[in-house]
């Protein structure tokens, strides 16, 4: 039901170092930011059918406190779903783009609470800034930052949301300390993300059309799990869990019709997932 037409950024096995990544995913979302197109999580309204083969986003519309015009289709779930938000909280939410789910945070906890959407790329937080000064909303603030390095004190947040955002993030686990220093001792985070299962067949998984957005720098399941619990969380639980469903003229680019077969009866695949987790 909605126009999809911009890639998230293409991160390739030739970009090994960290500050790349992160330069690439920059320019990516600056480029969205200036696009008058909608978007989408990985590049699913493309010329080339072989490229759309998922659409990974969750409708908002349902939602109190959503804004169309700060849902830019870059997610792979509805973190405040599951988030738990409390009238009151102070939420913090990582990689916050054009402001869509501190939003609804901000209709969760109130006038109040207090919502910080932290974002790296400029241009995304001066979108969101303009999508909050329309909703003269006073308890919500859009900085520009660093996941790695977030910018603000320890045990000062209540709930962390984050969005399909954290498998572009180069160092997991620096990022999963960063946002457990940041929760108060009775936080919790709610976070979707993209996670792989199983073997993907060795020709699709170097691909680089492959690795835009949503999957870029996505770990297997029990890696992302075991960084997760070894920052220190407690009662990891996967809430919702969704395959990407690869056509097979994706995969025949690369196996043949009984290995696609014995592929989609394996398990192995991508799939997004909604993550709960406490600091105690």
């Amino acid at each position: 039901h909605r126009c999809r037409s911009k890639a998230r950024p293409a991160i390739t096995t030739a970009m090994n170092n960290s500050n790349d990544i992160k330069n690439v995913v920059r320019e990516k979302y600056a480029k969205i930011v200036s696009a008058t197109e909608n978007t989408c999580c990985c590049g699913c309204g493309s010329s080339d059918p072989v490229k759309d083969y998922t659409i990974f986003s969750d409708s908002y519309d349902h939602l109190k406190g959503y804004l169309q015009d700060a849902d830019l289709n870059l997610g792979c779930g509805l973190p405040t779903e599951f988030a738990g938000i409390k009238p009151g909280d102070h939420v913090l939410d990582l990689g916050s783009g054009a402001g869509n789910d501190c939003f609804v945070a901000r209709a969760e906890t109130g006038e109040t609470g207090w919502v910080t959407g932290l974002d790296f790329t400029p241009e995304m937080v001066e979108k969101a800034r303009k999508n909050a000064a329309k909703l003269k909303l006073n308890n919500v603030e859009f900085i520009r930052g660093d996941i790695e390095d977030i910018p603000l004190t320890d045990a000062s947040q209540d709930v962390v949301i984050s969005n399909c955002v954290l498998n572009l993030v180069p160092d997991k686990k620096k990022a999963f300390t960063e946002i457990f220093r940041v929760l108060k001792n009775d936080g919790h985070f709610c976070i979707s993300d993209v996670v792989l299962e199983g073997d993907l067949p060795e020709g699709l998984q170097k691909d680089a059309e492959l690795y835009t957005g949503c999957v870029s720098g996505a770990l297997q399941k029990t890696d992302y799990l075991n960084i997760v619990e070894k920052a220190g969380f407690k009662n990891v639980t996967i809430r919702k869990q969704k395959e990407v469903l690869l056509p097979d003229e994706l995969l025949e680019k690369y196996i043949d019709q009984v290995s696609i077969e014995s592929f989609r009866n394996s398990g192995a695949g991508i799939f997004s997932i909604t993550l709960t987790a406490d600091k105690k």
